[in-house]
């Protein structure tokens, strides 16, 4: 079974913290399929992982420290993007006038191999550089590079994640910013309920009439790339239903268990729309 926790805002929706919680609340695996963090506004964070000659995110962290199986954030997280500000405008290589992209990290350590993939417009920052086996990443100049070398390393990548995430009992696969599908290569039938989170609130679908709404949505350009966004998903459903989330200090955020009682309403609802499939 597969419970998909999507967001309704592009950021902090809090899908971490509910996808922690439902992972402490049903004992499944987590998965983050694609992640992304700051050099700049997560510098404390990626100067942790960089350390180790690593890079992911908090937010990986939390999901394989919530599920106790002593997996890595890498082994949650296949495709890991780094980005820092772009003060005084432009639009950078994905047309975003706030952020560029720096590096990618493409697999996990416990596959055939890891690739990084760089911005060749953009200058990595030294402790970045001097730290990550960037001399043997592929550089990239173009959306048109980017989507080539993502069909080539990145599609293979999330294919076998899917393959995977599909295998398992129970799997509990988050989303990234307001992304409704993480993974193209996901087997619709395979989604059992979905969460759209966002501050205060959880809306509930059943897995098969969500997959059916992606299907006939639009897409938007995102990160070079056509996807659909939650928003223009759910215009097209009726909820499941809605359950509203109350806010959690920094405390009780760091606690799973913690979560999972204060989320327990929202989690009873997930689980039905999940058996009425």
């Amino acid at each position: 079974m597969l419970l998909l926790v999507v967001g309704a805002d592009r950021v902090d929706a809090g899908k971490t913290t509910f996808s922690v919680g439902l992972l402490a609340r049903t004992g499944g695996t987590g998965y983050k399929p694609r992640a992304g963090n700051d050099y700049w506004f997560d510098h404390d964070d990626c100067r942790h992982a960089i350390a180790d000659g690593r890079l992911y995110g908090k937010d990986a962290k939390r999901l394989a420290d919530a599920e106790g199986r002593g997996r890595g954030p890498e082994d949650l997280n296949p495709v890991h993007r780094l980005w820092r500000p772009a003060p005084g405008g432009g639009s950078g290589l994905l047309g975003r006038a706030d952020r560029e992209f720096l590096v990618d990290r493409v697999g996990r350590p416990d596959g055939d191999d890891v690739t990084y993939v760089r911005n060749a417009t953009a200058e990595v920052p030294d402790p970045v550089a001097d730290s990550l086996p960037l001399e043997d990443a592929i550089p990239v100049e173009t959306v048109e590079e980017l989507n080539e070398v993502s069909a080539e390393r990145y599609v293979p990548t999330f294919e076998d994640l899917a393959t995977e995430i599909e295998a398992r009992d129970l799997a509990v696969v988050e989303s990234y910013g307001d992304i409704a599908l993480p993974l193209a290569s996901l087997d619709p039938a395979a989604v059992a309920a979905v969460a759209v989170v966002e501050p205060g609130r959880a809306t509930l679908y059943r897995g098969d009439r969500y997959c059916r709404a992606c299907e006939i949505a639009s897409s938007s350009p995102v990160d070079g790339a056509l996807e659909k966004r939650v928003g223009d998903v759910v215009d097209y459903l009726e909820p499941f239903d809605r359950v509203r989330l109350p806010p959690l200090g920094s405390d009780a955020r760091a606690d799973p268990g913690r979560i999972a009682d204060a989320y327990g309403e929202a989690y009873d609802a997930l689980l039905a729309a999940a058996r009425e499939r």
